[in-house]
C-alpha cells in the first residue's frame, strides 16, 4: 500500500470513529452536547431573523448552489465525463460513493431519528430527521471524489482553486444550515465526518492495475505528486 493510501485510509478510520462516538452522544442525548447544539443554533437564529438580507442569500445558497441534488448533478455529469472516455471504472466508483452517501444519509435519519430545531419565527424549513445533516454530507463526499478526479499534472494554481472552491462549498453549506436554523451543529459535523471517511473509503482501495491513473488523493494538493 502507498504512503498515500494509508494516509487516506487512516484518515477515513478516524473520522468514522468520531462519527460513531458523536452518533451515541446524540442517541445517549448527552446534556453537554445539547445545550452547545441548543445555544448556537438560538444565537444564529436571532442574527437570521434580525437579518433578512443575508438570510435570502443563505437560502439561495443551501438550496440552489450548495443544495444535496445539485452536488448530485455535478457528480452524474462527472461520470458520464469518464464513461465516454473509458474509464468506466472510475465512474463506477464516483457514481458508487454518491449513492452510498445518499443510504447512509437516509438510514441514520431513519435510524436515529432526531427532531429539528423548532422555532414560533422559522426562516427557512426542512423535512424529515435531521441527524445527520444531509447537505454537508453529500458535499463533502461529491467534492472530495471530485478532487480525487483531479490529474497528477494539473497545474498549482488550478488544484489551489479547486481546492479552494470545495472547502469554501463544504463548510459554507454547512454553515447555512446551521444559520438557518433547520440544523443543529452536531448534525453538520456528523455529516462532515461521514463524508470524509466515505471519500476514504472509495478512494484509498481504488487500484490501477497497470495502467495509469490520473486521480490523485483527496488529502494531497500537491500538484508535483506523480500520476496515480
Amino acid at each position: 500500500m502507498r504512503n498515500d493510501d494509508r494516509h487516506v485510509r487512516w484518515t477515513g478510520i478516524g473520522c468514522a470513529l468520531l462519527a460513531v462516538a458523536l452518533t451515541v452522544l446524540v442517541v445517549a442525548r448527552w446534556e453537554p452536547l445539547l445545550s452547545l447544539d441548543g445555544r448556537i443554533a438560538g444565537d444564529l437564529h436571532a442574527r437570521a431573523v434580525a437579518d433578512p438580507g443575508t438570510t435570502h442569500v443563505m437560502r439561495v445558497l443551501s438550496d440552489w448552489v450548495w443544495d444535496p441534488w445539485t452536488m448530485r448533478i455535478l457528480a452524474a455529469a462527472a461520470c458520464v465525463a469518464l464513461w465516454w472516455r473509458g474509464e468506466r471504472r472510475r465512474a463506477l466508483r464516483v457514481a458508487l460513493a454518491a449513492v452510498v452517501a445518499s443510504v447512509v444519509q437516509q438510514g441514520l435519519k431513519a435510524l436515529v431519528g432526531r427532531e429539528r430545531p423548532q422555532w414560533p419565527d422559522p426562516v427557512d424549513s426542512a423535512h424529515y430527521a435531521a441527524y445527520p445533516s444531509g447537505h454537508a454530507m453529500t458535499a463533502t463526499v461529491v467534492c472530495g471524489m471530485l478532487l480525487w478526479l483531479l490529474p497528477g499534472a494539473t497545474p498549482r494554481w488550478a488544484v489551489a482553486a479547486a481546492w479552494a472552491v470545495a472547502v469554501v462549498s463544504v463548510l459554507g453549506v454547512g454553515f447555512t444550515r446551521l444559520y438557518l436554523g433547520v440544523h443543529w451543529t452536531s448534525d453538520v459535523l456528523a455529516g462532515w465526518l461521514l463524508g470524509v471517511a466515505l471519500v476514504a473509503v472509495a478512494t484509498s482501495a481504488y487500484g490501477c492495475h497497470g495502467r495509469t491513473c490520473s486521480g490523485r488523493s483527496p488529502v494531497s494538493p500537491r500538484a508535483g505528486d506523480p500520476v496515480r
